[in-house]
């Protein structure tokens, strides 16, 4: 995976190569569910392929990066309106967790 706008490969430094699209889905508030465009490369050096991952979303995740934030800085949780059942607890107490290990 590479930010936005990066063109050298983070595995070997060679350059990288538009290759094609893929679609992903992603899960925001109110429910609602959109599907965004991600970018594939291809290194021309070791023939890696990387996803050209905005912001606004996390790498492995489904959830908006704002929700995930809002959710292990405790500002979302599960009595949270509009986030009542979504994501579920167990994915909410998963990211919470998961954070804490990686502060370790």
């Amino acid at each position: 995976m590479i930010s936005c706008y990066e063109d050298i490969c983070p595995i070997c430094g060679g350059k990288l190569k538009y290759y094609d699209s893929v679609r992903r889905i992603v899960r925001t508030k109110n429910h609602r569910t959109g599907k965004t465009i991600l970018h594939r490369y291809r290194c021309l050096n070791c023939g890696k392929i990387h996803r050209e991952i905005p912001n606004y979303i996390f790498p492995y995740k489904q959830y908006e990066s704002e929700i995930i934030i809002g959710v292990i800085e405790g500002l979302i949780t599960s009595d949270t309106l509009g986030f009542e059942d979504y994501p579920c607890e167990a994915t909410m107490n998963r990211w919470i967790t998961r954070n804490k290990q990686l502060m370790l």
